[in-house]
């Protein structure tokens, strides 16, 4: 006798191999993407997006584009009050920043300042939101009211503040590191040590919360390991958190570059505008001299945008080297 088969449905094609029987797969619904789980299409992120990038088009597209328009043009208070004509000038206004021996002089002081900053500020957020997470309730909200304070304080209030902390007359440092009348701000390098400070004390807030919250998200289960491997809280930084913690390390590392490379109001404050003949300038108060003191907005506008491009090329530059790290890991 030979087996019976079910009829195959009718319309139903015969494959090879298959029973006829066997349920017919069914039909695929959208793009899949890896494992199996279907995307979204392209375009829906960008709709989310939408309202944030119009709100940052009207903020900041208008504005540097203004930027990028005077400054190839010669712009000064008379073009301003409409009393010459305005000239065009090119990249005129560039050759005159790029020959100018003072403009390099200050891109130097203005990038080895940023660097400082930003390590420091790196440095004492990362050990601070550490330590965080070892203290008790008590002393971990009086810690943190007490960054929120400094980070919440204006720029120009918490640089008054250091000014009277470092005062030679009436300041407390001095009194207690007994240096008598000394001046902070009449050297050149102990005024941008006292800037470092005070710009360290506004911005390390910002990395210790972040960094704070993504230990308090790193699995606990990874950190006891580490503990029972013998891991020493150093190592325990460098070969677990670091590596886990690397977007948020990357997020804030890059918001501390640009704030960082852009300070104006600690430095103009601080040293009464840059300093004796200008010797703690950065190029944000070298900006402001060439287009409000000298009345040269067409200079000083080329001069912003050559920051803006700095920062850009700064910022790409780091994140291909992350991804490139990270493809290598």
């Amino acid at each position: 006798m030979t087996p019976v088969t079910e009829a195959a449905e009718p319309g139903a094609a015969a494959v090879p191999g298959v029973p006829a029987h066997a349920p017919a797969p069914a039909p695929r619904t959208g793009r899949a993407g890896r494992g199996g789980v279907g995307r979204a299409p392209g375009w829906t992120p960008w709709l989310y997006l939408a309202p944030a990038l119009a709100v940052l088009g009207a903020l900041l597209v208008y504005p540097v584009y203004q930027l990028g328009l005077i400054s190839f043009f010669r712009y000064t208070q008379a073009q301003v009050s409409g009393g010459e004509p305005t000239v065009f000038r090119g990249f005129g206004n560039y050759a005159d920043v790029f020959s100018d021996g003072q403009f390099w002089q200050v891109l130097l002081a203005t990038v080895l300042f940023a660097a400082a900053c930003v390590l420091g500020t790196l440095a004492v957020g990362c050990a601070l939101a550490v330590l965080l997470t070892r203290v008790r309730a008590v002393p971990r909200l009086a810690l943190m009211l007490a960054a929120l304070g400094a980070w919440a304080t204006p720029a120009v209030t918490g640089s008054t503040v250091w000014l009277f902390l470092f005062d030679p007359d009436f300041g407390p440092v001095n009194r207690l590191l007994g240096l008598g009348d000394h001046s902070w701000t009449y050297g050149r390098y102990s005024a941008f040590l006292l800037v470092l400070l005070e710009v360290v004390w506004s911005s390390f807030p910002f990395v210790m919360v972040t960094v704070y919250a993504g230990i308090r998200a790193v699995p606990a289960e990874v950190l006891e390991a580490a503990a029972l491997d013998g891991a020493s809280q150093w190592r325990t930084w460098r070969s677990v958190l670091a590596p886990m913690l690397r977007p948020i390390l990357t997020v804030v590392t890059i918001q501390s570059v640009i704030w960082d490379f852009k300070v104006f109001t600690q430095i103009y404050v601080m040293t009464n505008g840059g300093g004796i003949a200008g010797q703690n300038m950065v190029l944000n108060v070298y900006a402001y001299q060439q287009a409000f003191a000298s009345s040269e907005y067409g200079l000083g506008s080329a001069i912003g945008v050559i920051m803006l491009l700095l920062l850009l090329a700064v910022t790409l530059l780091y994140l291909r080297l992350l991804r490139r790290q990270g493809e290598e890991l």
